[in-house]
Parts: C-alpha cells; structure tokens; sequence
C-alpha cells in the first residue's frame, strides 16, 4: 500500500492503496463518491468518465499511480453543486435519461466535448460521444441536449452571461 495525495473535485484527499488501483474504485469505494459508475470495465463504454487535468477518461483503466499529485480529478459530483451545470439543465430539459445509468459518463464526456469544441456538429457529437454506450438508446436526445447546452453558452457569451460550463 501506498499513501496517494490527490486533488478531487478541488478538495485535498489521501488515500492509501495499491498502485494499480483504478481510480473508479478510488473514487467509489475509498472515497465514496457514488455518482462514477462501472459499466464493463475495460474502458469500452464510459460509465466510469471522469475529468482528468480536464480530459475525459475512463476512470475504471486509469491506476492511481498514473495520476499525479498536481492533477486535477473531477466527478460527477464536482460538475456542479445543485444540479445546475449548463449540461446538466439541458439533460433534465430534453429528459435524456432513461435508465440512467450511464448518464453521469454521458455528461461528464459532453461536458468535456463543449470545452475542446463549444459549437458542435451532429457528427462532432456522434464521433466525440461514440465511446460512451446507453443501452436504452437515448442518443438523439442526448445530442439535442449537447446542441441546447451549446447554444446556452453561445447565449450567455453573446450576452456576456456567466453560465456553470466549467468547473
């Protein structure tokens, strides 16, 4: 066991564990946060996304002793605080969930596709989101939520709103 300093959702935590603990069970198990689901774990369907220095991963392929100390890990929980993430609105909007369990990796990969590209095609979506798998096939009204998302922020901006797209 190792004693691991990591910075999630912008708090401090410690945790001891195994080098080659993924950080979906780090996140789950040692820390508690449940929001971060398992899906297949071999990183094919993105149920475990998280936000890695701002990037998408799949949290259930990712060890703790690949991330550093000075990276910044964001989860579903650290989206927002009330549910009013831009993205998060436009998912309750266009009534995306179905089941809902791969929804919080579903949000989180949209989250980061608006950030690298805030004004996305139908094909930028459906290529950006292919790795992320609902089985109940709400993909049209996921990609409707991503372009209402998209046009909220291109609103706010216009207006010179602030608007919760990032955190």
């Amino acid at each position: 066991m190792k004693t691991y300093s990591l910075n999630i959702n912008n708090k401090t935590i410690k945790v001891e564990a195994e080098p080659d603990t993924p950080m979906l069970w780090v996140i789950r198990d040692y820390v508690g946060l449940k929001g971060t689901k398992f899906g297949c774990g071999m990183g094919l369907c993105g149920a475990c996304t998280i936000h890695l220095d701002g990037q998408a991963i799949r949290s259930c392929q990712t060890p703790i002793s690949s991330v550093k100390a000075t990276s910044k890990i964001t989860t579903i929980e650290g989206i927002s605080n009330n549910i009013d993430h831009v993205v998060q609105k436009a998912w309750i909007e266009e009534q995306v969930p179905q089941c809902g369990y791969c929804q919080s990796g579903q949000i989180m990969s949209a989250v980061a596709l608006l950030k690298s590209n805030p004004n996305p095609t139908d094909d930028d979506i459906d290529n950006y989101m292919s790795g992320n798998i609902c089985r109940c096939g709400t993909y049209v009204r996921i990609r409707k939520a991503i372009h209402s998302a998209a046009n909220e922020l291109k609103s706010a901006k216009n207006n010179n709103k602030t608007v919760k797209s990032t955190r």
